[in-house]
């Protein structure tokens, strides 16, 4: 249902359900809240005068949020600002990743995104002393750093909240040995942030080809993945350059990533033809269903298609797909907690295997007896 609002945020021409229509903005605002868009698509209302058009109950419950999120925003500006002091003054390479520059930049406000923790890209060769200028800002409680991963996790507790702040250092943005994603690249094209000597800035291109990739990693499991994409090609344009994007995809083995991510934007975006237009055949067979994601209760055999698509498919080599089907197999204790949905580390791993092979296997079972019902 909020698909319907958000395609209307973004196309002039598409009316906004009228205000009367209690039942669609209640049920919008259950999906808004759990997709954490009420920021997004208060900002968007305000920014194109259509606010006003929506019920009152509606308008207050976004604006609620959209408070609550610029607040926390300016608290995390306020310590990647120094966290970005710090790494200047070490001389430590680094470039901000989504975030709060990322709302400021593409968005046009700080409280414009929810953003709940501070994604950096440093070198390789910098880890050990980026590492050391974290802990020195109090991020000292350290996950477990997983080899095949491409960021190491530190949080530090925060007065009056419940969820520490965490600081993700990332030295790529793709799992080892699932691609020949080059981060050089990225590199070599980031200009110097101002006022810094040694933080610098994705440019729009990488900043695309990144949300792509981040979207595809999530599975495009929450309609955010979809506002940031669509967001961005409403902002770029036809600096979108997708002809230059499907030729890196193709060379560093992320083609199938990106082309299936945007092919489903599209499919349930087509307005984004008229801004710039996806030069790909869309094949018909891409598995992702919005029920799913909104309703887990929801779940239908194409959810399960879509899951092996992904972890098995969704890879131009044959060796990168068998290391993905080997991490959904086996995944990491982090990956495990993020899709049990908690975020204790203390059990053995082993019972957190058991657990996950369980609900896997209830999910499936649900599903099926669903079906059988339909």
């Amino acid at each position: 249902m909020v698909v319907n609002l958000i395609q209307a945020l973004y196309d002039p021409l598409r009316p906004l359900p009228q205000p009367n229509d209690r039942a669609f903005y209640e049920q919008a605002l259950v999906e808004i809240h759990s997709f954490e868009i009420a920021s997004q698509v208060y900002y968007l209302l305000k920014q194109r005068g259509q606010l006003e058009q929506t019920p009152l109950f509606f308008q207050r419950s976004l604006e609620q949020k959209f408070t609550e999120v610029l607040y926390q925003n300016m608290f995390i500006k306020n310590q990647t600002v120094q966290i970005m002091e710090k790494f200047d003054e070490s001389e430590i390479q680094m470039i901000p990743l989504k975030g709060v520059l990322f709302a400021e930049t593409y968005f046009g406000h700080i409280g414009a995104r929810w953003t709940s923790d501070i994604d950096l890209l440093i070198k390789p060769s910098d880890l050990e002393r980026a590492i050391l200028a974290v802990k020195s800002l109090g991020y000292t409680i350290e996950e477990e750093c997983v080899a095949s991963h491409f960021h190491w996790s530190f949080s530090k507790r925060i007065p009056g909240s419940l969820i520490p702040l965490t600081v993700e250092l990332h030295w790529d943005l793709l799992k080892a040995n699932t691609s020949q994603f080059n981060v050089n690249e990225l590199w070599d094209q980031a200009a110097r942030l101002e006022p810094y000597r040694f933080i610098q800035q994705l440019s729009e291109f990488h900043t695309f080809y990144m949300i792509c990739l981040h979207g595809w990693r999530h599975n495009m499991s929450s309609l955010k993945y979809f506002i940031d994409i669509i967001q961005l090609i409403y902002y770029l344009k036809d600096r979108v350059a997708y002809m230059r994007l499907f030729e890196i995809a193709a060379a560093h083995k992320t083609y199938k990533r990106i082309s299936r991510t945007l092919s489903i934007v599209y499919r349930e975006f087509p307005q984004l033809e008229k801004i710039v237009s996806l030069p790909i055949e869309q094949k018909s067979n891409l598995w992702w269903d919005y029920n799913a994601i909104r309703d887990s209760n929801s779940r239908s055999f194409k959810h399960y298609l879509n899951c092996l698509v992904f972890h098995l498919m969704d890879f131009d080599a044959w060796k990168h797909g068998l290391v993905g089907v080997i991490e959904w197999m086996l995944p990491s204790k982090a990956a495990i907690g993020y899709e049990l949905g908690r975020h204790d580390k203390g059990n053995l791993l082993l019972l957190d295997y058991l657990r996950l092979y369980k609900k896997r296997v209830l999910n499936l079972i649900r599903t099926i007896r669903i079906n059988k019902t339909l």
